[in-house]
């Protein structure tokens, strides 16, 4: 995988060969992006296999099972990490023939779920970009890209085939504190695809907004509540405020395995917090900005109320209010 913390000063390809590896470098953030850290969690789920020296099915389900539980405890809020890797765990529960054999038909289910996931961000991309018109300026939140998923990507891949359908289209990007997810990847992305940009400062973004240089928000989720609430970077919150009172629309861009619909509302999602450390390291011309001693908190998400979304874009579809009605239909498309 790309060693995101790298970029965008090199561009660093890691590898490993242990499910605990794995979960380490999802919890580092090596790799992050709700996407990308689900296939990645099913590529853990079949390390696990590969490594595991079981000689019965019930030996390999424990072992499986243990990785399960160190790969879903690295990233607590995405729910596609634990969508995949409960996914893998019922495929091998079910999975036919001797130990070998099963092992093989975990790699091939995490390959299979590598290429779904491609195939599933093109199709997003086609809904949504059929929302971007010719000119648009755009601010969008943390990185949705590539980077975030196995290729292609969600909210950036939206921007991306607009783009490359020919529409001319300007980003402003959020630089996305504390990590600059932002201004490191998205900016990076958006050079590599030759789409228009220039990097804001977070607490710009109203200020455009207000000013009506802006024509869409648009970015991702990492869980989304049964009445269509939306877990997301931390800032997300602030931005569809400002962007709901100036009448600009918000858009969350996310598969269908980002929504949880056990989850009744947003209210009930659980929210990572990551060391204060991100927040308090920070230097200018050799000194630390914060004072010696001072404390800081760092969600790492917040929680967008479904009120202030003007729509939800999935691959089967875009979802309009109310999402409580319309988000389960989608998600389980009734039969015909």
């Amino acid at each position: 995988m790309i060693d995101q913390r790298m970029l965008p000063a090199k561009l660093e390809i890691v590898s490993y060969d242990d499910p605990l590896q794995i979960a380490r470098a999802i919890r580092e953030m090596v790799v992050r992006g709700a996407p990308a850290i689900g296939v990645a969690g099913a590529y853990g789920m079949a390390l696990a296999g590969l490594k595991s020296s079981a000689v019965t099915r019930e030996a390999l389900l424990r072992d499986l099972q243990l990785a399960a539980k160190a790969l879903r405890d690295s990233r607590p809020t995405a729910v596609n990490l634990g969508w995949a890797v409960d996914l893998m765990l019922n495929f091998a529960t079910r999975a036919q023939g001797n130990i070998a054999e099963v092992k093989q038909q975990l790699l091939n289910e995490a390959h299979r779920m590598a290429d779904e996931d491609v195939e599933i961000n093109r199709r997003m991309a086609a809904h949504g970009a059929a929302l971007i018109q010719d000119g648009d300026t755009i601010i969008h939140h943390c990185n949705t890209g590539a980077l975030a998923t196995v290729d292609w990507g969600t909210a950036l891949g939206v921007i991306r085939m607009a783009h490359e359908n020919g529409k001319r289209v300007h980003v402003l990007v959020d630089e996305t504190r504390p990590r600059l997810q932002g201004a490191r990847l998205t900016a990076w992305e958006l050079g590599e695809y030759g789409i228009p940009y220039e990097i804001i400062s977070d607490n710009a973004a109203g200020y455009f907004l207000h000013s009506g240089q802006v024509q869409k928000v648009l970015y991702g989720a990492d869980r989304v509540a049964a009445n269509g609430d939306v877990a997301n970077k931390i800032g997300s919150y602030m931005l569809a405020l400002a962007a709901h009172d100036n009448d600009v629309p918000v858009y969350s861009v996310f598969p269908i395995s980002t929504v949880d619909l056990s989850m009744p509302n947003g209210e009930d999602i659980a929210i990572e917090e990551r060391s204060p450390d991100e927040v308090l390291n920070i230097q200018v011309n050799g000194e630390y900005v914060a004072p010696q001693g001072a404390l800081a908190r760092n969600p790492a998400f917040d929680i967008t109320p479904h009120r202030l979304l003007t729509g939800l874009v999935t691959e089967n579809g875009v979802v309009y209010p109310p999402f409580s009605i319309n988000l389960p239909n989608v998600v389980h498309p009734p039969e015909l």
